[in-house]
C-alpha cells in the first residue's frame, strides 16, 4: 500500500498559486510512489474553472480530486497545504507547508508560527527562505513586559523554484491577435493590478503606467505598453475598474500634448495562449516595478523568448534573473503603503522595494532606441533559465526533497482522518467570468 499523500491547494483556481499547485501536483503524481488525492481550496477572489477548461492537458488529475474528504479509510500520511503560511495546519502523519513566500523585508509572525507547525517547509526562492530566517518578533507578558519566548523558524525550509514547463512556454510563431495594436515594438507587463490606483499595489502598475506616459509623452511614434492584468477576476466589472484607474493617471500627466497609447489584455487566458502573447512580433520586452515578488513566475517564463527583460533589482526573481544579462533597476527600501497592512499576513513595520525612476524612464527609453544589445543578452538569459530552472530539474529536487525528509511509514495506518471544511466544487463554467481576450486603448 502507498503512503497516502493530500495535497489541499488552489489547483482549479486562475491564480500564479494555482499554477504553482498544478506543477507540484504533476510532478508528485509522476513519482508514482503514492497515492495521490487532491482537495481543491479557493484562493482569493480569484475565478474557478481551470481543470474544467483545460482537459486536455490537466484532465490527468480529475481522477485524483477529492471531494470529500471525509470518506477517506484513514489519516493520510502525508499531509502538503499550498498556501500562506498562517492558513497550515498539520493533518497527517507528516506535514508540509509550501508557498511562495514573503515579498517584503519582514514575514509576521503568524507566518512564522504557521510554519512551525508543518514538519518541512517549502518556498520559491532564496529571498524567501532568508526574509523567513531572518525574522524575529519578542512575545512579552502584557502585564508584566517579561520576555515569554522568541518566535523564529523552528521547523527546516527548503528551496523549490517554480520550474518552467519547456514544453509550454518557448520560442514560437504567433499567431495571437493583436491586429487592434498598431505599434510595432510593445512592452509587455503581467500582474494584478490590486490595490488602489498609484503606490499601494505590491506589483506597482500604476506607477509603470505613469512612468510609461511621462517617458513617452510627446513623442511623434513612441512604443506601446500591454496590461495583461486585473484586479482578481475576469469580470467585466474588474475590467473597468482597471480602466478607470489608468484613465484617473492619465489625466493626472503633466504637460501632455501626447500621450502614448497603453492597451488592457484582459480575461482568462491557457498557458498556450500566453505563450502566443510573449512571442508576439510586436510584444519587444518584459517590463515589472514590482516592488517584491516571492519568486515571479511570468518573468521566468518569458525569459524563454529571448527578448529582453526590465525589471527592479530586489526579491525573488533575483534567483533566476542574471544582472549581466537582464537590465535591473536600482533603488531602495521603502515602508510598505500603510492600505498593504493585513492582519496576519504583513506587518506595518515590513519593506518593500521603491525603484529609481530616473533609471526605470532611461532604460524604457534606452531598450526602445537602442534593441539590438539588449536582445543579445536575452539570448544568454533564456540560456540560464532554460538549462538551470527548468520543470524538470524542479521535479527532481522535490523528488530529492521527499526523499529525504518524509519518515518511513507503517503498511496500514487506522486513523480516522479529522474533519475538513470543504469547498463546493462547481465545475460548470462560471458565467460571472467570461472569456474577454480582447484589447483595450485607454484613451481619456
Amino acid at each position: 500500500m502507498k503512503p497516502m499523500f493530500i495535497i489541499s491547494c488552489p489547483i482549479d483556481t486562475y491564480s500564479g498559486y494555482g499554477a504553482r499547485s498544478r506543477d507540484i501536483v504533476k510532478s508528485i503524481i509522476e513519482l508514482d510512489q503514492y497515492d495521490v488525492k487532491i482537495l481543491p481550496q479557493q484562493w482569493g477572489n480569484c475565478p474557478w474553472g481551470f481543470l474544467n477548461d483545460h482537459p486536455e492537458k490537466w484532465g490527468f488529475l480529475t481522477p485524483h480530486l477529492l471531494t470529500d474528504g471525509n470518506n477517506l479509510p484513514r489519516k493520510p500520511e502525508i499531509w502538503c497545504q499550498i498556501t500562506v503560511p498562517n492558513e497550515f495546519q498539520p493533518m497527517g502523519k507528516y506535514n508540509i507547508g509550501c508557498t511562495a513566500g514573503i515579498e517584503t523585508t519582514i514575514s509576521s509572525p503568524q507566518w512564522l508560527e504557521g510554519l512551525n507547525r508543518m514538519d518541512i517547509n517549502l518556498v520559491s526562492s532564496e529571498h524567501s527562505k532568508q526574509i523567513f530566517l531572518n525574522s524575529k518578533f519578542e512575545q512579552r507578558d502584557k502585564a508584566s513586559n517579561q520576555l515569554i519566548k522568541n518566535i523564529t523558524v523552528e521547523k527546516p525550509i527548503e528551496v523549490l523554484y517554480e520550474g518552467v514547463n519547456l514544453e509550454t512556454y518557448f520560442p514560437t510563431k504567433s499567431n495571437f491577435d493583436l491586429t487592434q495594436i498598431p505599434e510595432n515594438f510593445c512592452y509587455l507587463s503581467v500582474g494584478h493590478w490590486m490595490k488602489g490606483v498609484l503606490g499601494e499595489d505590491r506589483k506597482n502598475i500604476g506607477l509603470l503606467v505613469q512612468t510609461f506616459y511621462n517617458t513617452f509623452k510627446n513623442q511623434k511614434s513612441p512604443p506601446g505598453l500591454i496590461l495583461k492584468t486585473s484586479v482578481a477576476g475576469t469580470s467585466y466589472s474588474s475590467r473597468e475598474i482597471i480602466i478607470n484607474k489608468i484613465q484617473e493617471i492619465r489625466k493626472s500627466i503633466e504637460d501632455a500634448r501626447t500621450l502614448p497609447n497603453i492597451y488592457v489584455l484582459h480575461g482568462e487566458f491557457s498557458d498556450d495562449e500566453i505563450n502566443q502573447l510573449y512571442n508576439h512580433q510586436k510584444v519587444k520586452a518584459m517590463v515589472s516595478l514590482t516592488k517584491g515578488e516571492g519568486y515571479g513566475r511570468p518573468l521566468a517564463e518569458f525569459s524563454l523568448t529571448k527578448k529582453p527583460i526590465l525589471a527592479t533589482k530586489w526579491s525573488g526573481h533575483l534567483d533566476f534573473l542574471n544582472p549581466e544579462f537582464t537590465t535591473l533597476i536600482q533603488g531602495y527600501l521603502k515602508k510598505i503603503h500603510p492600505s498593504a497592512a493585513a492582519k496576519d499576513v504583513l506587518i506595518e513595520d515590513s519593506q518593500w522595494f521603491s525603484p529609481n525612476i530616473g533609471e526605470a524612464k532611461y532604460y524604457l527609453r534606452d531598450i526602445f532606441e537602442n534593441y539590438k544589445p539588449y536582445k543579445e543578452k536575452a539570448n544568454r538569459q533564456a540560456f540560464q533559465v532554460k538549462s538551470k530552472f527548468d520543470f524538470g530539474g524542479m521535479s527532481n529536487k522535490l523528488d530529492n526533497i521527499l526523499k529525504n525528509s518524509i519518515p518511513e511509514f507503517p503498511k496500514e495506518v487506522e486513523l480516522k482522518l479529522p474533519k475538513l471544511n470543504l469547498p463546493k466544487l462547481d465545475n460548470k463554467k462560471n458565467n460571472q467570468f467570461p472569456k474577454l481576450n480582447k484589447v483595450e486603448n485607454v484613451k481619456g
